[in-house]
């Protein structure tokens, strides 16, 4: 039964959500468009993700440390985003720190003696007699307790860590990682080396481009006699960019969550979004995703860290319809993400059917399952989520419409349909369609739920194709990501497109018919056509919308069955 007590102060309003310097050049700007006459009432709660905090990588999903990163934000920011009544909403990384978080160097300076030997998982320890040692100084698990294992990158789940005496041991890594060694000069190895001029020019020539070409220190064809002087200098000055897995059974990490959750209470978060933590139980022999019922458990104990401190709990997590995760996470007095409705719309914009969606609503409203939804957001479209409520060759059929669009499917070891993602924006999804998007935003400010706006989507943001040029290999989310600067934002406010999402979501965030304690009715009184009437205290809220040709029709009536909202569209054309 869902314990409705941890839930039932959820905020009902509309939610922002945006990078620090996603509107202007740091927190501030999203201040000052919150407070803009344009934009009053339209929002109660903003997400910023976590390049708030000190991160190196991954746009803020590698966190070194949850203080402020001054050059993006300040307290002051929060504070005044707050007195204009906006709560906040703010990410915990629960699986992994980044390789330049105090813990993690700590360990590198000063190994076995450090106080953090295992705040992080030492791979050979977790696998001690389950597995065979390689020659490169790391257990191979047996093969039947990691055929279940999902992980994220080819090969298995490590990063060896040189320790000060010389000895490399291997930790989990299930995200990024890679190596960097420095580019020495000649005078460096004539420093090290006894070397005439030449040839120290020579070695750090020869080295230097080996470096360059990817090649590890032991790969390098070193000239007679340098070799083991020569790689014991690169190795030791070796350094790291990456993110360790961190050891849920470790009290210094237990330590590390509430001290974490008690710094995001102080910056005055409401809503805290538990990122990757399906990760973090880890079980030989069992999968590393979602274990049970240690998952469970965790999230139990971080619940309890959580309340004492104020906090809300959103744990996030992809997983098919046909798994229920989301209905089991919602059971247990967990908000949870609607990451179906971006998909669900999507294609009954294509097919013309409404019936999928008006199923889902009234799933949700008849289980009381508390939620977010959205249109777009910081990672991609979630497709794959929808397996079990759409049927697979209609889901291929959007990603291939999706990627026709400009959008970009990344290629996961050769398994496309492994990625549960399409990378682009919602507006270009659409195919660019003012008319589309606004009356998907429509149809999301009547959906059961929590409305969260990516705020890219409000501006109708395309496909950053240069962005993703620029970001390389694994910066395919910069498609969906591109920064706007003040001016923009000031001539954007002055389009139709977006006034009348304003108008919208400043419907859905203050008319008093919409809430988890209101009642709604879902119907179709043809296939492609969805209505939904909204109840509470006399006040009625009602949208007719039109798959086939985008037109709707969305108004609110009070107890005096006055006329207090109207919006309409015509059809496209």
């Amino acid at each position: 039964m869902q314990n409705k007590n941890q839930t039932q102060d959820a905020p009902n309003g509309v939610m922002l959500n945006l990078y620090p310097n996603s509107l202007g050049e740091t927190l501030s700007g999203a201040a000052s468009f919150l407070a803009r006459p344009e934009v009053s009432g339209a929002f109660s709660a903003l997400y910023v993700l976590p390049s708030l905090f000190h991160s190196d990588l991954d746009r803020g999903f590698s966190v070194i440390d949850y203080g402020i990163e001054a050059s993006l934000a300040s307290q002051a920011d929060l504070d005044a985003i707050r007195a204009g009544g906006v709560s906040l909403k703010l990410d915990f990384v629960l699986n992994h720190a980044s390789v330049q978080s105090p813990q993690f160097q700590d360990l590198i300076q000063h190994g076995d003696a450090s106080a953090y030997r295992d705040f992080f998982i030492d791979w050979n320890a977790f696998w001690q007699d389950h597995g065979e040692m390689t020659a490169e100084g790391y257990i191979r698990p047996n093969q039947d307790l990691i055929a279940e294992m999902f992980f994220r990158k080819p090969g298995l789940p490590i990063l060896m860590v040189r320790f000060p005496d010389g000895t490399e041991r291997p930790y989990w890594n299930t995200f990024y990682q890679e190596i960097r060694y420095p580019r020495l000069s000649a005078e460096d190895w004539a420093s090290m080396l006894p070397l005439s001029q030449r040839e120290a020019d020579a070695l750090s020539h020869l080295v230097n481009a080996a470096m360059d070409a990817g090649k590890k220190p032991a790969e390098i064809d070193w000239p007679e006699g340098t070799a083991q002087a020569g790689m014991g200098a690169l190795e030791s000055r070796r350094s790291y960019l990456g993110q360790m897995d961190l050891n849920a059974n470790s009290p210094l990490v237990w330590a590390f969550y509430e001290q974490t959750l008690q710094k995001l209470a102080s910056y005055g978060a409401k809503i805290v979004r538990l990122d990757a933590f399906a990760y973090a139980s880890k079980i030989a022999g069992r999968r590393n995703f979602f274990n049970e019922p240690e998952t469970w458990d965790m999230l139990e104990r971080l619940r309890g860290m959580a309340a004492r401190q104020g906090l809300m709990l959103l744990p996030e997590i992809h997983a098919t319809y046909a798994e229920q995760t989301y209905a089991e996470i919602a059971r247990r007095g967990y908000m949870t993400y609607d990451f179906f409705l971006p998909g669900l719309l999507l294609d009954a914009l294509e097919t013309g059917s409404g019936a999928l969606i008006a199923r889902w609503a009234e799933e949700l409203k008849q289980n009381d399952f508390r939620v977010v939804n959205m249109l777009g957001c910081h990672d991609g479209i979630p497709l794959l989520d929808l397996r079990g409520l759409v049927p697979d060759e209609r889901i291929e059929q959007l990603i291939e419409t999706v990627v026709s669009r400009g959008g970009y499917v990344k290629n996961l070891y050769g398994q496309k349909n492994a990625y549960y993602q399409v990378n682009a924006t919602y507006f270009s999804a659409l195919r660019e369609s003012e008319k589309r998007l606004l009356l998907c935003r429509a149809v999301q400010m009547f959906m059961p739920g929590i409305p969260q706006v990516w705020y890219l989507d409000l501006f109708t943001g395309k496909n950053d194709h240069e962005a993703l040029k620029r970001a390389g290999a694994g910066g395919h989310k910069e498609i969906n990501r591109t920064n706007l600067s003040m001016e923009r934002i000031e001539g954007e406010l002055q389009s139709t497109i977006v006034r009348r999402q304003l108008e919208l979501l400043r419907f859905r965030n203050t008319f008093p018919a919409f809430g988890f304690e209101a009642s709604l009715k879902v119907s179709q009184p043809e296939e492609h056509l969805l209505q939904f009437t909204w109840e509470q205290n006399g006040y009625r809220a009602t949208l007719d919308a039109n798959l086939y040709d985008a037109s709707f029709a969305a108004n609110g009536i009070t107890p005096e069955r006055d006329l207090a909202f109207s919006l309409e569209q015509n059809k496209e054309d």
